[in-house]
């Protein structure tokens, strides 16, 4: 456990706000909205005197729903400050989803978006006092006296409170040991099943650290938040390490097209990108892939010497893409497709792939470009901090991937049967992973446990391997690799109907096409491992907000 004051989750941002008072500190992108970090301080001590009105005490349950904006950041601050328990809820949660959330986790006051209001029955949320608007402050809902929570009455308050005004001086927030629940974060995976991980303030104290460390975070750095803000991967680096860092995050809230971020960045120029490997795999296709398919440069890449040529102007013209001024990108959430990744690395374009899950707040392993990260591998695991092994490997070395150390839960909220299944009797997190660890301590992750398939002869089969080959063929969007009873292996293929359209394919043309693309796949895969029949699947696969297909949805559909 982390025991340095420096590293105490409450005093990083008490420290943050006294010494970066006049630094602005969020931007909401695509308004006029941008606020200091002593205008966040303010925000913060006027939601802090709201939730004393209200009775809020130690340890309550404050939910926040909505699409990234500065209000949900100051109410994420003002809870945990304050010394209240947060609960992100996923903007893109269902109103029955986000209803039972909101009754589990028991929580007294909710802070929504006016949108994701519109499809919640107040009836069924009895136990909450009050509902916030995120979009003004205003009250939506009240089980108090209005007095006590409307904007001219905490602006009064706060001015009998400080007449002399609120200064960098009169930040001063509670002590808050690190292993006091920090929050309450509902998954969002892809087995159908939401449970509340229980997160101490030392695992999101950790991830800070180790994004000081790594130079991810600084005085002045600048990163662009287009990750839901409700999910760990981007609340901890591109929202809670910059700011404690003294850095400026623009807000996204927006639905993050590759449009929309390409001019973001363009915008902005951050200094660190975080990204899922959908957006980046979107970008290479549209604006890498025509170009190394067409004559020359298909012909110079193969050319030693020449091939380095034509790869520094498209590395350069790939970083122009994003701003231009960033150190490094980093990749998480969900695999990155294999093929892009080599070709990523063959034009040296600095970026790495970091793994993590919410269970771990999120960060388990990351290894930083300039350090020596390596292809196909999501890099160490976080020195001084995350411990992981192997359970039970085979002769390949893959089991299964455990881990320990200060970003872990401390289990999932009101679920002890789950809690239980998820550590060993030793007190190992057991990721869900299959993996194996190199001589030199890289992690290579090859699939979830639960969609590993069985050969014919007991043979490990990894879906996820064989999508990436599938995927990186022309007019694919994605696909989904699903076993029949008969254990033939079929996928269930997305086409990129706008690619084929401009291809000039008719429909009978097109299935000649994708049974051209089942045997060229298949001519890189093992016997068991061949793809019998290719289904095509009229529109996009649901996903989770960190743009992981649920495939529990699609297991029958074969």
């Amino acid at each position: 456990m982390m025991t340095e004051e420096r590293y105490n989750f409450v005093k990083y941002f008490e420290r943050s706000f006294r010494e970066h008072w006049d630094s602005e500190a969020v931007t909401d992108y695509g308004t006029d909205v941008t606020l200091t970090y002593g205008q966040l301080a303010i925000n913060i001590e006027k939601l802090h005197i709201m939730f004393k009105e209200c009775g809020i005490k130690k340890d309550d349950k404050i939910a926040v729903m909505g699409r990234n904006n500065s209000n949900w950041v100051a109410v994420y601050l003002a809870a945990i400050t304050y010394g209240a328990i947060i609960v992100p809820i996923l903007q893109d949660f269902r109103a029955n989803d986000a209803i039972h959330i909101i009754n589990h986790s028991g929580s007294k006051l909710l802070f929504i978006s006016d949108i994701n209001w519109e499809g919640i029955d107040l009836d069924q949320i009895p136990k909450v006092l009050a509902t916030v608007s995120l979009n003004d402050w205003h009250p939506i809902t009240l089980a108090l006296d209005p007095e006590k929570i409307n904007y001219e009455a905490i602006a009064r308050k706060f001015k009998e409170k400080h007449p002399d005004g609120y200064w960098a001086k009169d930040v001063h927030y509670d002590d808050r040991p690190n292993d006091q629940i920090a929050s309450i974060n509902y998954t969002s995976g892809t087995t159908g099943f939401s449970k509340g991980v229980i997160m101490p303030l030392n695992g999101l104290a950790g991830n800070i650290r180790f994004a000081e460390e790594i130079n991810m975070v600084y005085p002045g750095c600048r990163h662009v938040t287009f990750l839901p803000l409700a999910h760990a991967y981007g609340c901890a680096f591109d929202f809670l390490a910059c700011l404690a860092a003294g850095g400026h995050t623009w807000l996204v809230g927006r639905t993050p097209s590759p449009k929309i971020l390409l001019q973001a960045f363009a915008q902005v120029k951050p200094t660190t990108i975080l990204s899922v490997p959908l957006i980046l795999e979107k970008i290479y296709k549209k604006m890498i892939v025509p170009q190394i398919q067409r004559p020359p440069v298909s012909w110079v890449l193969k050319v030693p010497f020449l091939d380095e040529v034509v790869c520094s102007k498209i590395r350069e013209q790939l970083i122009q893409a994003f701003g231009g001024e960033f150190r490094q990108m980093i990749i998480g959430g969900a695999p990155l497709n294999p093929e892009v990744e080599a070709f990523l690395y063959r034009i040296k374009f600095p970026m790495s792939v970091g793994y993590g899950m919410t269970e771990c707040a999120p960060l388990i392993s990351f290894t930083p470009y300039d350090q020596g990260s390596k292809p196909l591998s999501c890099g160490k695991v976080l020195p001084g901090i995350m411990e992981a092994k192997i359970l039970d490997p085979n002769e390949e070395g893959i089991g299964e991937l455990v881990v320990r150390g200060e970003n872990t839960m401390t289990g999932y909220y009101k679920n002890p049967q789950a809690t239980k299944d998820s550590f060993t009797k030793d007190g190992w997190l057991r990721t869900g992973d299959l993996g194996m660890i190199d001589e030199d301590g890289f992690i290579f992750i090859k699939g979830r446990c639960k969609t590993m398939l069985l050969g014919p002869s007991g043979q490990n089969i990894y879906p996820e391997e064989i999508e990436a080959k599938i995927n990186n063929m022309p007019f694919v969007l994605e696909s989904l690799v699903l076993q029949q009873e008969d254990n033939r292996l079929v996928a269930l293929v997305c086409p990129d109907y706008n690619e084929v359209d401009a291809s000039g394919m008719n429909a009978e043309q097109f299935d000649e096409y994708m049974e051209d693309a089942r045997k060229q796949v298949n001519s890189e895969l093992a016997a068991y491992e061949q793809i019998a029949l290719v289904k095509l699947y009229p529109h996009e696969f649901e996903k989770t907000p960190k743009k992981s297909i649920k495939r529990f949805l699609y297991t029958n559909m074969v």
